[in-house]
């Protein structure tokens, strides 16, 4: 793989922090009530520099939306090593995804407002890049039932339990932190939250070892 140049490394950091910026003001304002001026205040940059990147708030929203999809692509698909465990890989996929909802909590919230208002914005781009790599993760699931390595159950609607039990760090932290009595979560918190779900969908499958 061919090493980034310094110019192409910082276009990516300034890109990743108007991101994260985003993520933050969408998060809180939703996508009416935010503007380039308050991205650009919380980013700590001009506006100007914003529109460099992103020509008009559509664009930026699009970009916060499709940037999380690709997040989930890169860290929740599921290893194919025949050599690996189910449970392993149900393991690692379910700790990854607690990590996502830790890491990108604002980025979850929009990302969920988005779904819920019947993804106006982001369908064509689910339907082209998660849907594919969801199918191939519910044929793994499938491969495994087959095998005899885990008990019987839909494979879809394993992967949406798994979605929602793990999102809901992220989407509803604060319901959680004032159930829990916190002022916010900390890493012991999505430990715990880990090692829960990891025993609980593990024994679910008799998929201990």
């Amino acid at each position: 793989m061919t090493k980034p140049t310094k110019t192409q490394a910082n276009r990516a950091k300034t890109e990743a922090g108007i991101l994260r910026a985003a993520e933050e003001v969408f998060a809180q304002k939703g996508f009416a009530g935010s503007s380039m001026d308050a991205v650009a205040q919380q980013a700590g940059i001009s506006k100007q520099l914003i529109l460099y990147y992103f020509p008009g708030k559509d664009k930026l929203y699009q970009a916060v939306l499709e940037n999380m999809i690709d997040l989930w692509l890169e860290k929740m698909q599921f290893n194919d090593d025949p050599e690996a465990s189910p449970a392993s890989t149900i393991r690692q996929y379910i700790q990854q995804k607690i990590e996502l909802s830790r890491d990108y909590p604002n980025g979850s919230k929009v990302f969920a407002h988005e779904i819920i208002n019947g993804a106006p914005v982001l369908k064509t781009y689910l339907i082209e890049n998660l849907k594919p790599a969801f199918e191939r993760d519910v044929k793994i699931i499938e491969r495994w039932i087959a095998a005899g390595h885990i008990r019987p159950v839909d494979p879809k609607h394993l992967f949406f339990t798994i979605w929602a039990a793990t999102q809901t760090y992220a989407d509803f932290s604060t319901q959680i932190q004032l159930l829990l009595g916190k002022p916010s979560l900390v890493q012991d918190d999505f430990n715990e939250a880990t090692e829960f779900l990891c025993n609980f969908v593990l024994s679910a499958l008799d998929a201990q070892h």
